[in-house]
C-alpha cells in the first residue's frame, strides 16, 4: 500500500505584511481588534521578522529530514497559513497514496487543537485514502528522553539544579468541564521528564493566553515566577513541554516577557533548546509514523 505523510502545524505569517491576513484566519471571521493586530505586528518587528520567518524554516527543514529518514512523501500542512491541510492532502492524494498518516507537531491532544487538524485532514481526504491519524504522543519515550537530556544539559552548568518550571500554551478553562484531556496529559509528560532527568524541583505553568474575553487554563507563567520568587527560588529553569520549535509563543511569552519579568524579580532565568528539526527529534518523529502506519488508529 502506497503511503504519504501529512505533517501538520499551526502555521505562521512567513512576512511582516503577511500578519493581518494571518491574524484574520485564526479569528476565523470573527472581529479583529485594532490594538491586538497592532501588538502582534509589533512584536514580529521586534523579533526581527519582516521578510521572512524562521519557524517557517524550522519546519520546512523538519519535513525534508523526516522524509529523508522515512524514504516516503511528506508533504506540510498548516492550520492557519499556507500551505493548507487541504493543500497538503491533495498533493499526497496526487502522487497515489492509498495511505496517509496524519501528524501533528503539537504532542497533546485536545479537542481545541489536534480534532481541529484532524477535522481538516478527514474533509480533504473526503474517504480518498485510509488516514492513520496520530492523536497523541506526549508521553512517547523517545520525547521524554529528548527534553530530559535538554533539561540536564542546562542543569550541568549551575552549581545547584535550578527549579523547572514546565510549560504549554494555555487554552480555554470550559474545556476541564468537557472532559478534555489536556491538562492532564501535559503534567504526565512533566512528570516523565522530570522522573527521568532528575529534577526534583519542578512546577508547570501556563502561557500565551489569548484575550478572549473568557477564563484560560492557569497558572499564568508571570504570576508564577513572581510566586516562586516570594518563595526565595533564585535559578529557574523553562522547559516547554507544548511546544517543539521557536515559536512566536516561545520567542515572545518566554524570551521576552518571562525573562523581563524575571529580571525585575532578581531570578536566573534560562530555556532548554527546543527540538526544532534536531535528528534526534526527527527520529522520534519517524518511530511515530511507522507505527501510526503499521497498526490502525481507531476514531
Amino acid at each position: 500500500m502506497s503511503t504519504a505523510v501529512v505533517l501538520m502545524a499551526y502555521g505562521s505569517p512567513e512576512r511582516l505584511a503577511d500578519v493581518p491576513a494571518y491574524y484574520a484566519d485564526i479569528r476565523g471571521g470573527r472581529p479583529v481588534k485594532p490594538e491586538h493586530l497592532e501588538d502582534l505586528v509589533a512584536r514580529y518587528r521586534r523579533l526581527g521578522i519582516e521578510d521572512s520567518n524562521p519557524l517557517n524554516e524550522i519546519t520546512e527543514a523538519t519535513r525534508a529530514a523526516l522524509e529523508a529518514e522515512l524514504g516516503l512523501p511528506v508533504f506540510t500542512g498548516m492550520r492557519h497559513w499556507q500551505p493548507r491541510i487541504a493543500d497538503a492532502a491533495g498533493r499526497a492524494l496526487a502522487g497515489g497514496a492509498e495511505q496517509v498518516v496524519g501528524l501533528v507537531l503539537a504532542p497533546h491532544y485536545s479537542s481545541l487543537s489536534i480534532e481541529r487538524y484532524r477535522a481538516q485532514h478527514v474533509d480533504a481526504l473526503d474517504g480518498r485514502a485510509e488516514l492513520r491519524f496520530v492523536e497523541r504522543w506526549g508521553s512517547d519515550p523517545g520525547f521524554v528522553d529528548l527534553l530530559a537530556e535538554r533539561v540536564r544539559l542546562v542543569f550541568r552548568k549551575h552549581e545547584a539544579a535550578p527549579h523547572v518550571v514546565f510549560t504549554a500554551h494555555s487554552l480555554p478553562a470550559r474545556i476541564l468541564e468537557e472532559g478534555d484531556p489536556y491538562r492532564d496529559e501535559l503534567l504526565e509528560t512533566s512528570r516523565l521528564v522530570a522522573a527521568r532527568a532528575g529534577v526534583e524541583e519542578w512546577t508547570f505553568a501556563f502561557q500565551s493566553e489569548s484575550p478572549t474575553g473568557e477564563p484560560w487554563l492557569g497558572p499564568d507563567i508571570l504570576p508564577h515566577l513572581n510566586e516562586l520568587a516570594a518563595t526565595d527560588v533564585r535559578d529557574v529553569l523553562l522547559c516547554p513541554v507544548g511546544f517543539v520549535a521557536d515559536h512566536l509563543e516561545i520567542r515572545w511569552d518566554l524570551d521576552v516577557e518571562a525573562a523581563d519579568r524575571a529580571r525585575e524579580l532578581g531570578l536566573r532565568l534560562d530555556r532548554i533548546e527546543l527540538p526544532n528539526a534536531d535528528p534526534a527529534f526527527v527520529r522520534v518523529l519517524a518511530g511515530l509514523v511507522r507505527r501510526a502506519a503499521a497498526v490502525p488508529l481507531n476514531g
